[in-house]
């Protein structure tokens, strides 16, 4: 008997179903998806996975974790994809998980950040590919426990990675530094932060530095609120995300110098993989790359690196050949540990400063992600026995 044609078409690709929250926040998640675009077409132009054409169906949760589940049941039961990919914010990666973790599906978590994912609620079926909070914390306390600072103030947004980003920060710089103290926080709700009476009752505080963990046009209102009642002069600030392009950008001539952050400043990098990357990147969209492109781009790598390890679409199969594969992304090479599912995959530490009316990382440079993970020992302690 000879196949159809959509039945040819099947049984020749591999289909990966991919949910992001595009329409909630296309700053991060529009570069996200030109990078995947551009892994996909150069797996694909090159044979493709285990001789198969590597096929992404991809949906918009629209930031709403309700959402998420939806569209990766519809992925899972209607589309017959080998496995689900992506997700951007903590809660609906956490979401997705449990979904993955209920369902025996292979999930590989993009960008969320909380530690959660692959500690407190990880599970068999999750991994995750972006350095977590604690990763990023464990980067900046180290800058930041040189700061003469002792007290400190938090403004973060008040959902899971904000929650989980200073809860871990404060453990890590406390443990550095004994002699600090926390004197104030604020926790606005994320997207609609009222920067003035944030600015206002972190200075009335009167720390020494402050800890920002808000990201997109929260900060945008923040930074401008915070420089117009002089909030960050002579003050210590450390920042998650803060040099990372979808973020600095939108600051333009309003970036505050000094603030010490993680990152991507792709025009200061000078290895061979990151070389590769921009050129085809630039070459393909005739504009530069965020780090959601980087993330998008690694996360397509690393899934088609599971599946010609595996040499299969078998879900066990797939998770047994992940735990431990190194594979290459335009930061070099990474893993994903066996211990925890959360790969090796670095940032960038550096500080704020403005250049030709624009913000810049300065003095940046990269942490491998390896050495801000804790032994397999103190993971045992935090993940679930399965």
């Amino acid at each position: 008997m000879v196949a159809s044609a959509p039945a040819q078409a099947q049984q020749d690709e591999i289909k990966i179903g991919e949910i992001n929250s595009y329409s909630a926040l296309p700053s991060f998640t529009e570069p996200y998806r030109k990078g995947w675009q551009l892994a996909l077409d150069e797996i694909n132009a090159s044979g493709g996975v285990l001789g198969k054409k590597l096929t992404i169906i991809s949906k918009d949760d629209g930031g709403k974790p309700a959402d998420a589940v939806t569209a990766a049941n519809e992925l899972v039961s209607n589309e017959g994809v080998s496995l689900i990919a992506g997700t951007f914010f903590s809660n609906i990666g956490l979401a997705v998980s449990d979904f993955a973790k209920q369902k025996k599906v292979m999930f590989v978590a993009a960008e969320p950040l909380t530690d959660a994912v692959t500690w407190s609620q990880g599970n068999h079926y999750t991994f995750r590919l972006r350095p977590s909070n604690y990763m990023q914390a464990a980067m900046l306390a180290e800058e930041a426990a040189k700061s003469p600072a002792k007290r400190w103030a938090t403004i973060a947004p008040n959902y899971e990675y904000g929650q989980s980003a200073v809860a871990v920060f404060k453990k890590l710089l406390s443990a550095e530094r004994p002699d600090i103290q926390w004197v104030a926080e604020q926790w606005p709700p994320q997207g609609k932060i009222d920067a003035g009476p944030v600015a206002e009752a972190i200075a009335a505080a009167n720390p020494d530095a402050i800890l920002n963990v808000t990201f997109g046009p929260d900060l945008v209102k923040l930074v401008r609120e915070g420089n117009t009642r002089g909030l960050f002069k002579d003050r210590t600030v450390v920042s998650f995300l803060t040099g990372e392009p979808e973020y600095l950008d939108p600051l333009k001539d309003e970036t505050p110098a000094g603030w010490i952050v993680t990152g991507y400043p792709w025009y200061s990098i000078d290895t061979p993989d990151h070389a590769a990357f921009l050129k085809a990147y630039q070459a393909k969209y005739n504009d530069y790359p965020r780090l959601g492109s980087v993330v998008g781009y690694s996360t397509v790598k690393a899934i088609a690196a599971i599946i010609q390890k595996a040499g299969s679409t078998d879900t066990e199969k797939l998770i047994a050949a992940a735990e431990g594969l190194e594979f290459t992304t335009p930061f070099g090479k990474v893993a994903f540990r066996a211990i925890d599912h959360q790969s090796t995959l670095g940032a960038f530490v550096g500080t704020t400063t403005l250049k030709d009316g624009k913000g810049v990382m300065a003095n940046a440079i990269y942490h491998e992600g390896a050495k801000y993970l804790p032994s397999d020992d103190e993971v045992k302690k935090m993940r679930p026995q399965e």
